[in-house]
């Protein structure tokens, strides 16, 4: 059945005006046409009541409207639910966030509910009701809108687009496509003139995004030899396991264009962009809702502050360890020196990109003196050798668990306190609401010309950033 948070009426008024802010929240399906498009959509606007709206793609997929070749839906924003108030919906979000991250072709609603602790009967009810699909409609969906990307954006071969896209197979995939989108992946490349041009992604966002302020705060945190931040660009080196396989390699961004984000790759991750797509989108916010954020931060806010986060999360957890009790350009010369260290080599790289971020592995044989050597004192390099120990048990890395159980796994870690893992949080989990403790600066900018505040009382006046108190931290650093 058709489900969308607007009343049919309003969905409607929205769809008529093109109103980019239900980008990604809102899909209409026209029955006369068998589409369905974004609210942004340039085609003619259809008859009302040819109308049927829906919440995301899986559920106009669902309801078998095929997607709309002009407007693309594969490249709107995801709508995110920003509260852990509700237990079922954030077991239904955690779900949906394991299926877009999952490369396993053969993975089973079984596998997933054995991952959130929980039966597959209760699985398919609460994510049913939440995403107003079943589990597997929802990873179909996604496959299938990822692989017309690809067909469209990619010079990539039919086949690797199927594996890519997380099938078992290329029958599979024809199949699925052909039951779907009642046309073969084939003739869809030849109608969208794909195949010959360099392969480069899109990826869409809701504006206003500050690229300025995104780039201004990535700029002086930006290691070397492991990334560059140009004018509107950022190229990066980033290994990633897809099925089973470590594939190394460089991603470029690009903010050419309002709305959109062009994505470059190596060669060598191209196979794994089912899985890395969801980390960039991470990495650059794409997802948020500038809107309501600009409200929860006030009439000071910066129209499309974003929350810059990480495609590594050992990365970002290292990064956060060497920064403690230093400058950002201070931490920055010390993670430049741990990468020149204890680095591997990435070959054919851009400039200024050439080695890959140390894993865990590596760090965790290296000594104290390893470490210390670098100019790192000597039990901040306990604690990195300690979290590298850890991280494969850690759920911080696999983003299970709520984020308070997430803060005091990290807190367990020797010398890593509630401000770092406030900071790992917010950074290294997009996680929009957390909020550290004992920052002097952000007490200073809360507490306005009074002395700085308490503790208690600089808690308090965080309050009313809810949920958004990482945006808020942000916001309070930039102008403090």
């Amino acid at each position: 059945m058709p489900s969308a948070a607007l009343p049919p009426d309003a969905a409607y008024a929205a769809l008529a005006a093109r109103d980019a802010r239900f980008d990604g929240r809102l899909f209409v399906g026209v029955t006369s046409t068998g589409i369905y498009c974004r609210p942004v959509c340039r085609v003619r606007l259809p008859k009302r009541e040819n109308c049927l709206f829906f919440s995301t793609a899986a559920q106009a997929e669902a309801a078998a409207f095929r997607p709309c070749m002009k407007c693309r839906p594969e490249l709107a924003p995801r709508a995110l639910a920003w509260t852990t108030m509700d237990a079922s919906r954030t077991l239904a979000t955690q779900a949906a966030a394991w299926l877009d991250a999952c490369d396993d072709a053969e993975a089973s609603v079984e596998q997933l509910a054995a991952h959130l602790g929980i039966t597959s009967r209760h699985l398919r009810r609460i994510f049913q009701a939440e995403h107003g699909v079943s589990p597997l409609q929802y990873l179909q969906t996604r496959r299938l809108l990822l692989a017309k990307s690809l067909l469209t954006d990619s010079a990539l071969p039919v086949q690797e687009i199927a594996f890519a896209a997380g099938f078992a197979s290329l029958r599979r995939f024809n199949a699925a496509f052909v039951e779907h989108y009642r046309m073969q992946p084939t003739a869809l490349r030849r109608e969208g003139g794909s195949g010959q041009a360099p392969s480069r992604l899109r990826l869409a966002y809701r504006a206003p995004y500050d690229v300025a302020g995104v780039l201004a705060f990535l700029a002086p945190r930006a290691v070397a030899g492991v990334e560059t931040v140009g004018e509107g660009v950022i190229t990066r080196s980033l290994a990633l396991t897809h099925a089973g396989v470590r594939r190394a390699g460089w991603v470029r961004v690009g903010f050419e264009r309002a709305g959109e984000v062009s994505v470059e790759l190596a060669p060598s991750l191209w196979p794994a962009v089912g899985v890395l797509l969801p980390l960039l989108r991470g990495w650059l916010d794409l997802d948020a809702d500038p809107e309501v954020i600009a409200t929860a931060l006030g009439p000071h806010a910066v129209p499309g502050q974003r929350l810059p986060g990480c495609v590594d999360r050992f990365e970002l957890a290292v990064r956060a360890v060497l920064g403690q009790q230093v400058t950002v350009a201070a931490a920055r010369t010390l993670a430049g020196r741990f990468v020149e260290r204890f680095a591997e080599v990435l070959a054919d790289a851009p400039e200024g990109c050439g080695r890959l971020f140390p894993t865990p592995e590596r760090i965790a044989r290296a000594t104290r003196d390893d470490i210390a050597s670098l100019g790192i004192i000597a039990r901040r390099a306990d604690s990195l050798i300690a979290l590298a120990q850890a991280w494969p048990t850690l759920a911080f890395a696999r983003r299970d668990g709520s984020p308070e159980a997430a803060l005091d796994e990290l807190q367990r870690i020797p010398g890593i306190g509630p401000w770092t893992a406030s900071y790992m949080l917010m950074r290294g989990w997009s996680w929009p609401d957390a909020f550290p403790p004992g920052d002097v600066v952000l007490r200073r900018a809360l507490g306005g010309a009074a002395p700085p505040l308490s503790p208690k009382a600089y808690l308090e006046a965080a309050e009313r950033y809810r949920p958004f108190r990482s945006y808020a931290v942000l916001h309070l650093w930039r102008h403090a």
